[in-house]
């Protein structure tokens, strides 16, 4: 199984609205539908319960006694909690769901929703969620392998992806172009890359190139 499906199975919707009967009712609706649910009468009461919450996707009144839907949309920014959030609400007005557009939301439903377009929202989301979630991921790993590095092969790898030849990569750090080499195959070694190209988007996607130099041939010796 895909790390994305992977995660989109084990997501756990988590529904935060002070209307009772509706949260009873879209909780039966997502059971059904085979989601694992949790729900909460008010957004303190989830922040309460964030720190042992299971990941997954944020339906979300907007307005609701003492804190917002839009307000717990901002805590949770300042938290680093990147859920995504849908906001279902019986008052929308334009204005109000392009701030919760441009704040990060998902999508923005009004109410009644229809179990239809509730469920292919929530779908949308966590495939987004867990795509964003599965690259993070991954750059993190990146990075992981890229502090491995000693300072020197740090030096030369930073030198190699930008086209350096061995020897102008000798004379800047006043080595000789066996040493560079051996450095070179230590920094591939432990980057588990097999060609230049691999180790050049390395480099592009942890930020230390521009993307102009995709593609780009291996310089060597």
């Amino acid at each position: 199984m895909k790390a994305t499906e992977a995660m989109i199975d084990a997501a756990v919707i988590h529904i935060v609205d002070d209307d009772a009967s509706f949260r009873s009712a879209i909780c039966r609706l997502l059971k059904i539908s085979g989601y694992e649910v949790a729900d909460y009468e008010s957004a303190t009461c989830f922040l309460r319960s964030i720190a042992d919450a299971k990941p997954g996707c944020l339906l979300l009144d907007v307005q609701m006694p003492s804190l917002g839907g839009l307000q717990l949309q901002e805590e949770l920014a300042k938290l680093s909690q990147h859920w995504p959030i849908i906001f279902m609400t019986g008052h929308s007005d334009l204005p109000t769901g392009v701030r919760a557009i441009k704040a990060g939301a998902e999508d923005f439903l009004a109410k009644p929703v229809s179990r239809d377009t509730l469920l292919e929202a929530i779908e949308r989301a966590l495939v987004h969620s867990a795509g964003i979630r599965e690259s993070r991921d991954q750059l993190n790993s990146l990075r992981s392998l890229i502090s491995t590095l000693t300072p020197r092969e740090a030096e030369v790898f930073a030198l190699m992806v930008r086209g350096k030849l061995n020897k102008q990569i000798a004379h800047v750090l006043g080595t000789s172009e066996r040493t560079v080499k051996a450095h070179r195959h230590m920094v591939m070694q432990k980057l588990q890359v097999q060609s230049f190209a691999e180790a050049v988007s390395v480099a592009e996607r942890v930020g230390m190139l521009p993307r102009s130099f995709v593609g780009r041939g291996e310089a060597c010796s």
